[in-house]
């Protein structure tokens, strides 16, 4: 089958995985299919309520941004031409779903240097350090986040019971200058994402105290 010539080229959202030091991708998750629907909410960081009048219109730093998205991954199309698809022959959307999952757990390689540590003696073991993940949806949002949920919901399986369709529910937190080191990496990112939300507010067409019935403000 072709593809109508007319038809307009389709972005892919998805996360991609970045070495935080030297900035090198480790792993690009684009989404099979984009979800119809994605939820944003923001904690506004202001002085709160019954501060010092004089700070009632100051903002403490960045509000705290968090995302939520449910995305549906399918064997399907893949399947129809198995020679091709291996892989998903072989495991169904396995290996799909543990890119994501992996993204939440530590390494196994962390996790036995930990242990060794431990057993040496080490009084103060240091958390391991995750990657720093992006979330990508077109080249206007581009977030730096740590995932704070992510729930799978598998509903079929071939004959062997691995999953081939499942719906995944996604959390996530927008690392802002608030919580990352100034030189961070994500920082350079959540910067440019502010910049850009700035560009784009500034091509928003202004309205007049006309359109909302006022001659002047009293």
């Amino acid at each position: 089958m072709t593809t109508f010539p007319g038809s307009p080229r389709l972005v892919k959202g998805g996360i991609v995985v970045l070495d935080a030091e030297s900035s090198a991708v480790r792993r690009v998750i684009p989404l099979q299919y984009n979800p119809d629907t994605l939820s944003r909410s923001f904690q506004v960081k202001g002085t709160g309520e019954g501060g010092d009048r004089t700070e009632a219109l100051r903002l403490t730093g960045p509000p705290v941004e968090t995302i939520k998205i449910e995305a549906e991954i399918d064997a399907a199309d893949q399947l129809e031409f198995p020679k091709a698809n291996t892989a998903t022959v072989e495991l169904g959307i396995h290996p799909q779903l543990a890119a994501l999952e992996t993204l939440i757990y530590p390494t196994s390689a962390q996790l036995q240097s930990n242990n060794s540590l431990a057993r040496s003696g080490t009084l103060e073991i240091a958390p391991a350090e995750t990657p720093l993940t992006l979330f990508v949806w077109s080249k206007n949002r581009i977030l730096p986040v740590r995932l704070t949920e992510l729930s799978v919901t598998e509903e079929a399986f071939d004959p062997a019971l691995n999953p081939i369709r499942a719906r995944v529910s996604l959390g996530m937190r927008v690392l802002s200058v608030n919580d990352l080191e100034f030189g961070h990496k994500g920082n350079s990112v959540f910067m440019a994402y502010l910049q850009q939300k700035e560009r784009l507010a500034a091509r928003s067409k202004g309205g007049t105290l006309k359109s909302l019935d006022l001659t002047k403000i009293p």
